[in-house]
């Protein structure tokens, strides 16, 4: 499998440009990863979810703040219609005029949502890994990231990740996985909460609209990522499927059923 790492070619709908990597050859793809997160957190994390798929040509990208790119301290950029504007640009730069399945988890399962509904056409096909809060599971979870940008600007994002620190209470995560801070710096982290904070799904209304095929991915009792929320998709999308992982193996699986879907829907 090849990889190509091109650092800061790519230049996002914000104008900032955003790191990333192609890997491989075949259908097109392109991979998000969640809030405070990276390409190189998601690796840690096992959720790497393209990792080791034949016949996928894979663009991962850092969002902006996140990893290696560069930053912003204004919240609305870190919102999610913000972040599928990005999305957008970079993909009328390396897939040029052609359907692109999108595959991300979290806040980058968020992203390629609202950017179906923006260009319904642009994505072939929607891997949503652990949905995260929307609609009226949302409100809550806006106050905690309200809250977590206060604490980072007091604290710094290494002894707030620290402070905060929980065992994971859904069996499907890995109760051994490595403890990591965020992958932001403290400069953009807490901006980037806040628009964490100050953003929602789409409509249901609009989410209905959306026909691409639909692969949801979702664990039990975590309350970031309520299973509740992946259900309500399940229900709305006109084409889509639900695995639930209840165990880490079932977690470690998941690459094989995205590329196995993948390519399900390649033409």
């Amino acid at each position: 499998m090849t990889t190509t790492r091109r650092p800061h070619t790519l230049v996002g709908g914000s104008g900032n440009a955003l790191d990333h990597d192609l890997r491989g050859d075949g259908l097109p793809v392109v991979q998000l990863h969640g809030l405070s997160s990276s390409r190189r957190r998601d690796e840690v994390f096992g959720l790497d979810l393209t990792a080791g798929r034949d016949g996928l040509r894979v663009l991962r990208y850092d969002a902006l703040g996140h990893g290696r790119s560069p930053g912003s301290a204004d919240p609305a950029d870190y919102t999610w219609p913000a972040l599928a504007r990005d999305l957008l640009a970079l993909l009328d730069e390396v897939f040029p005029g052609r359907p692109v399945h999108g595959v991300g988890q979290s806040m980058g399962a968020a992203t390629l949502l609202t950017a179906a509904v923006a260009e319904p056409d642009r994505l072939a096909s929607l891997t949503l890994g652990i949905p995260p809060t929307a609609w009226e599971w949302r409100r809550e979870q806006a106050a905690l990231y309200d809250l977590a940008a206060r604490q980072v600007e007091r604290w710094g994002g290494a002894r707030w990740a620290e402070k905060t620190r929980q065992p994971p209470t859904s069996p499907a995560i890995d109760p051994d996985r490595p403890f990591t801070v965020p992958d932001v710096a403290d400069e953009w982290l807490p901006a980037a909460f806040r628009g964490a904070a100050l953003t929602d799904f789409p409509s249901r209304d609009e989410v209905a609209r959306v026909s691409a095929p639909a692969l949801l991915l979702a664990w039990p009792d975590d309350a970031s990522h309520p299973l509740a929320v992946a259900e309500e998709l399940l229900d709305l999308l006109p084409e889509a499927r639900l695995e639930v992982a209840r165990t880490p193996a079932e977690v470690a699986a998941w690459p094989r059923q995205v590329g196995d879907f993948v390519r399900g829907y390649g033409g």
